[in-house]
């Protein structure tokens, strides 16, 4: 029997999973939505055709809630479900620094709880989801998690001790090619190219070194090295992203991700 999925939170990350539900195949019967102004709750229902509810009424309904709120929001979340959500549910928090223990505390005891960070591509079906079970999660619990956040990309368990690495790495990910395709358009310009071909010319490199990399299964070293002629453009390039510390730069900038991470998660932040 198909159970019942109540999405609760429905910005882009939790209208992604609710629309990447329906595209594999979910029955829109069999999903609950929630939402805190009545107009995008009918924006929701007008187009995907699921219900929208109370918190409460999610709570009582669905086997499975799926916490889509922003980080700030998950106590006075957690506030209003912690008398209706019974440890036949399932928990599973899209909450960006939101632990497990955290969830657990506040719910009936021995509810299993299970902690997903997706990033932003899974608005386009190209997702990474890191997934870690909490201390009533199952591997049936895990493999449900898989199957919802699968319809949005692709999906990897950690153990919650390595979620911060993960989020600087994965969840942050995204923004830091951003950043070198904004610096790489702006490197075009001023090497005399108008904004959108620069622009056009590094995303499709981009795309094309990605799908390289997840296709090829050849190490980066020797995708490189196979660009890289003697005494040509791409090794004068190389040299002096050397020079100029950026693999040493890259490195830091993910060692204070995961140390932001980690203060956000204890609270600190």
């Amino acid at each position: 029997m198909t159970q019942t999925v109540a999405v609760l939170g429905t910005g882009k990350i939790g209208e992604a999973l609710l629309s990447g539900m329906i595209r594999a195949g979910w029955p829109a019967a069999h999903l609950l939505v929630t939402a805190r102004r009545p107009e995008r709750a009918r924006e929701l229902t007008e187009r995907y055709g699921v219900e929208a509810v109370s918190n409460e009424d999610a709570a009582k309904r669905a086997d499975t809630l799926i916490l889509a709120v922003k980080p700030q929001d998950m106590g006075r979340l957690l506030d209003e479900l912690t008398h209706h959500v019974t440890p036949d549910r399932l928990v599973i928090s899209a909450a960006a620094g939101i632990t497990t223990t955290f969830i657990e505390e506040r719910l009936a005891p021995d509810t299993p709880v299970v902690r997903v960070m997706p990033n932003t591509p899974v608005l386009v079906d190209e997702g990474m989801s890191v997934i870690s079970a909490g201390s009533h999660a199952t591997g049936d619990h895990l493999a449900h998690a898989e199957e919802i956040f699968g319809g949005v990309g692709k999906t990897l368990r950690v153990p919650e001790s390595q979620q911060d690495a993960a989020t600087a790495l994965s969840g942050s990910g995204p923004a830091y090619f951003y950043f070198l395709v904004e610096a790489m358009t702006d490197a075009g310009i001023l090497l005399g190219l108008p904004r959108a071909q620069a622009h056009d010319l590094i995303v499709q490199a981009a795309i094309g070194a990605a799908v390289m990399l997840r296709d090829s299964g050849e190490h980066p070293v020797k995708l490189r090295e196979a660009v890289t002629s003697p005494a040509g453009t791409t090794i004068s390039a190389i040299r002096e992203l050397e020079n100029h510390g950026v693999r040493a730069a890259l490195i830091a900038a993910l060692e204070a991700a995961r140390d932001r991470s980690r203060e956000l998660a204890s609270g600190n932040g």
